[in-house]
């Protein structure tokens, strides 16, 4: 396959040459993936508590590597977007699962503060780039119902999120060390590898849908550049949803435990309640494809506005802690993820949509990458819920102004 006919008109109806069964195994196969990979990025923030203990790390250190991994998400965003419109998308989801594999099982080997960031650096870029050509790949076979299948892939990441802390911390307490679900994840990844060779069709990932339908033209109300004012609107959403997010996932399990003295497992299944409540991006990516996005994001911002000043100024309880996160997983995810994602896809033109999706990862996890050092921060000038009260409760009003700089009537029609 060439780079520059990789994903051929001819692919614009893969439909035609797949079969049901083929589409759902696939389809499985990769959200499988993706939920593997929400796993593999969740081990690590309930057993950070343990890993600072022993490594010596403070606080901004310890929130820094919880979510600064995300850098490596946003940096490889961008090229592998590129990348992804023009050579084959499941070669590079195969490449980048080994990628972050690799990075994963160098984590417990490292002895410092700076080998350790270099590790779950090249875990977060494995993570990006899958994340990215798995987006596209969605984006152009399922074209008119992208946020539905969207939300279908956030239930798997739902499902990693939920899944990956209560593996994770029982794999620590089994073993008797933080380490070792580090080397475990990292051998599922080998094995998601091989399945995903054998199992997904590249006529599923490589399709390109619009690119020579009949309809074409109609996508002339569509900027030619990535680069417009719709995408800017969207981006500054999504960073906002990258700050609120992993602000509040990277430092949580910390917060439950040393400000509210629960146990590791309280802590751990608050963590994973955030995950439950990410499987609601399929309701969210339904409506996403029904309504108008910018203002579905919006209602999503105000909500994920209330329930972080509850869940970091008024509930103490874990019964109370519980439900928040739950909520907090609904909207800051399932929703926010959902539809940013998918928005900004649909502010491109179709033979963009894989620099659509590289756009939204190196918005989303830039400010990632930097909230849990930000909020490390504003924990220790104001406390936990000061910390929650300005990054999480007053910075979605910026997301909501610049969603008001978004003009659905220059975006792709929904179908």
């Amino acid at each position: 396959m060439s780079s520059t006919t990789g994903h051929s008109p001819g692919d614009t109806s893969p439909t035609n040459s797949l079969t049901k069964t083929s589409i759902a195994i696939g389809f499985a196969v990769l959200c499988a993936s993706y939920m593997l990979n929400a796993m593999d990025r969740q081990i690590f923030y309930p057993l950070l508590p343990e890993i600072r203990a022993e490594l010596g790390f403070s606080l901004e250190q310890g929130g820094l590597l919880a979510t600064g991994f995300t850098l490596g998400l946003a940096l490889a965003g961008p090229p592998a977007g590129y990348l992804a419109d023009r050579l084959s998308r499941k070669a590079i989801i195969l490449v980048s699962v080994l990628v972050y594999s690799v990075g994963t099982l160098a984590i417990p080997l490292a002895v410092g503060f700076a080998d350790m960031s270099a590790y779950r650096l090249v875990s977060g870029i494995g993570e990006g780039v899958q994340a990215t050509a798995l987006y596209a790949a969605i984006g152009a076979f399922f074209f008119h119902r992208r946020a539905l299948a969207a939300g279908v892939v956030g239930v798997a990441f739902g499902l990693g999120v939920f899944f990956g802390p209560l593996i994770g911390s029982g794999l620590a307490e089994g073993w008797g060390t933080w380490r070792a679900p580090f080397f475990v994840f990292a051998a599922a990844g080998l094995v998601m590898s091989l399945l995903i060779a054998v199992t997904v069709s590249r006529r599923m990932t490589e399709a390109v849908t619009g690119a020579a339908a009949p309809d074409a033209a109609s996508y002339d109300h569509v900027p030619a550049s990535p680069y417009n004012r719709n995408t800017l609107g969207v981006g500054i959403a999504c960073a906002v949803s990258g700050l609120v997010f992993y602000g509040y996932l990277g430092l949580y399990p910390t917060f439950l435990r040393e400000a509210l003295a629960f146990t590791a497992e309280q802590a751990a299944f608050a963590v994973s309640m955030g995950g439950l409540g990410a499987m609601m991006a399929l309701p969210a990516g339904w409506l996403g494809d029904r309504m108008n996005q910018a203002r579905l994001l919006m209602l999503a911002m105000a909500a994920t506005a209330v329930t972080a000043y509850l869940m970091y100024r008024v509930a103490t309880t874990p019964s109370a802690q519980y439900v928040l996160s739950f909520l907090m997983g609904t909207f800051a995810s399932g929703f926010l993820f959902t539809n940013c994602s998918t928005a900004m896809q649909r502010a491109v033109r179709p033979e963009s949509v894989g620099r659509g999706a590289g756009l939204f990862m190196l918005t989303y996890y830039v400010a990632a990458a930097f909230s849990g050092l930000l909020f490390a921060r504003l924990v220790g000038s104001l406390g936990w819920g000061g910390a929650g009260l300005w990054q999480l409760t007053l910075l979605p009003v910026v997301g909501i102004a610049g969603l008001l700089l978004v003009d659905p009537s220059k975006m792709v029609v929904k179908r």
